[in-house]
């Protein structure tokens, strides 16, 4: 499999030859940018990030185990207090709200690390050090009979350079 590499100078320039890639299959793509910009990660992700679920069992998780905890606590050591009930819900949702933070952060910070790529420690063959500058990438891995297409794709979309990488 071959990877090419388009430079680019402006965002709009890469958004547009990612969706024109996607339009006609390509899934394997990544690009590079100086900074965040909404239009590329638009182009390259058009569905909501996984991580985002993770997020959000670790919040349910968080609230139920500090009801479940608080209540079993109270009813195995009952300590009667001027006759009020031993699990009373509304003290015990300060520790439900804790547990919910606490539980939904963990599991974010795990959901990157698994679902977003976090995990990388050798810098890929592809990256140029003009993509921490001002220039963007985009690259695009395909068939070796694809290169000559997707080489005219990228130098359509006004790239200024287009080089192939080894995988």
């Amino acid at each position: 499999m071959a990877r090419l590499v388009g430079i680019f100078e402006l965002p709009a320039q890469v958004a547009a030859a990612v969706k024109q890639l996607r339009d006609r299959g390509y899934t394997d793509i990544e690009t590079y940018a100086p900074a965040p910009f909404p239009e590329v990660d638009d182009a390259v992700h058009p569905k909501p990030s996984k991580v985002r679920l993770m997020t959000l069992i670790g919040g349910l998780t968080g609230v139920i185990t500090g009801y479940a905890m608080t209540i079993w606590m109270a009813n195995n050591w009952q300590i009667m207090i001027g006759g009020k009930p031993f699990s009373s819900i509304p003290p015990y949702t300060i520790i439900a709200f804790e547990l919910t933070i606490l539980f939904g952060g963990i599991l974010t910070v795990l959901g990157l690390f698994i679902f977003g790529g976090l995990a990388k420690f050798k810098i890929d063959p592809a990256y140029d050090a003009r993509f921490s500058a001002e220039d963007f990438g985009v690259v695009v891995r395909c068939r070796d009979q694809d290169v000559a297409e997707i080489d005219a794709l990228l130098r359509d979309n006004d790239a200024t350079e287009v080089n192939l990488v080894e995988s």
